[in-house]
């Protein structure tokens, strides 16, 4: 069955996204082409499956079944309508309907989405003997997505389910997780991972701000060759052209794929691992652990508890610092500085830039106290100067939304890469780590 597929990703991560469907899948060309939001992919029953199973930078795996001009809701009940659904799922199953739009003129998404819902019901009844599937908004067989722009609509169905992020082994977590998707982008952009050759580098990887661990596992999965959704099930498996004997087929194929131990830096306490983690918080790096655990990675990863202002290189081999650096909440993955200036609040309190700190104080309308202002600037100063002494020879990439990082921690950004975390515009910058010298010692004076 030759299908139309899309998969979104979050903004920025396109190009990545194609290389790495194209690394799992062969597809180039017209058979690949990248749009905004995602990538566009020419396959089978097999691709989607495999895309489900293996992709660490989808957010889902959409077929597309319709697409057409629209100007009214009845536009779009006429194109749903014509869908063969009960080609797809039966009369007995739950569905929802969920509508997206930029642009389009219509005054209710929630009319428009209703009349999407009334053309799926219509077609069961005509074609089903009168039996029509019922509506479940929580936990639905099928998940049905329409699409509008300005004048024209395209209708899908959801064949992943839960969000792609959702790997399945995630339990214990922060305050502000990151998603394992944008982990897999950051580990893209930094050129750690090559998803076109289905690889990583030699090169020992460092968070040391690892908090539950979502980088440094994603990182080891990586190493290990294990597919990102294996322990985790699919919408496709509820949809009736589902192929059970293709399925156990490929996720044959996907584990055996897995490398049993990992190539890794010599020198190290544990020679097979080049994956290290690190947080100030002790119950974040037990927390990491289990995930770990859970994940399949846990003899994989070296996780520790540290201050990042502390902590000396895991490995002896230079290699890549990759972190979601503490701001906002995240006060107590601070350190030495966080703990300084929480104790001049007298309560927990943010642990941010200056310019965020300031921007936020100012939308509430309060002046900003000096010890939450300074706090982020002190770490980041410190940071710079810790990576400087002990980690020269390093590439560090730090992904933030303050685009005044670099200015913060007195270092030259060699690249800005453009991520979305969520609705929050990043940047992932990259730092090419030197010795600290005489002139650096007498500027930080």
């Amino acid at each position: 069955m030759a299908l139309t597929l899309f998969l979104p990703c979050a903004g920025g991560v396109e190009e990545f996204l194609a290389h790495e469907v194209h690394g799992l899948t062969g597809l180039a060309g017209q058979d690949l082409v990248t749009v905004r939001g995602g990538v566009r992919v020419q396959g089978g029953w097999g691709e989607l499956m495999h895309l489900n199973l293996c992709s660490r930078l989808a957010q889902r795996v959409l077929v597309e079944l319709a697409h057409g001009p629209y100007a009214s809701e009845d536009d779009l009940y006429r194109l749903a309508e014509g869908v063969p659904w009960e080609t797809w799922f039966a009369a007995r199953q739950s569905f929802r309907v969920d509508v997206t739009a930029q642009g389009s003129p219509l005054k209710s998404l929630n009319f428009a989405t209703l009349r999407v819902k009334d053309a799926v019901a219509d077609r069961f009844r005509a074609q089903a003997g009168g039996v029509r599937p019922s509506i479940d908004t929580r936990v639905p067989d099928v998940r049905v997505t329409a699409h509008l722009t300005a004048d024209e609509a395209t209708l899908y169905i959801d064949t992943s389910g839960e969000p792609l992020f959702k790997r399945g082994w995630r339990q214990q977590q922060g305050d502000a997780p990151l998603k394992e998707t944008l982990a897999a982008a950051m580990l893209a952009a930094s050129g750690w991972w090559l998803p076109a050759e289905r690889r990583v580098l030699d090169e020992p990887l460092y968070d040391p701000c690892c908090g539950s661990g979502t980088i440094v596992i994603e990182a080891a999965q990586l190493a290990l060759g294990l597919p990102a959704g294996g322990l985790r099930r699919f919408a496709f498996e509820r949809l009736k052209p589902f192929d059970p004997v293709l399925w156990s087929t490929i996720k044959k194929e996907a584990a055996s794929g897995h490398h049993a131990r990992p190539g890794g830096p010599k020198g190290t306490e544990n020679p097979a691992v080049r994956v290290f983690g690190s947080d100030v918080a002790h119950r974040m790096v037990d927390f990491a652990q289990r995930n770990a655990e859970r994940a399949g990675v846990a003899h994989a990863v070296q996780l520790r508890g540290g201050d990042a202002l502390q902590r000396l290189p895991p490995s002896p081999q230079p290699g890549v610092l990759l972190m979601n650096p503490p701001y906002g909440e995240r006060i107590a993955a601070a350190g030495v500085a966080g703990r300084q200036a929480q104790g001049a609040r007298g309560r927990e309190g943010f642990f941010q830039s200056g310019t965020l700190a300031r921007q936020r104080h100012a939308a509430d309308g309060a002046p900003a106290e000096a010890a939450e202002v300074n706090a982020g600037d002190a770490f980041f100063d410190r940071l710079a100067a810790h990576w400087k002494q002990h980690f020269a020879g390093w590439t560090a990439w730090l992904l933030t939304p303050d685009m005044k990082l670099p200015g913060r921690l007195r270092l030259k950004a060699t690249r800005r890469v453009p991520l979305w975390n969520g609705p929050i515009e990043c940047r992932l910058f990259r730092f090419d780590l030197t010795a600290r010298g005489a002139k650096d010692d007498a500027a930080a004076e």
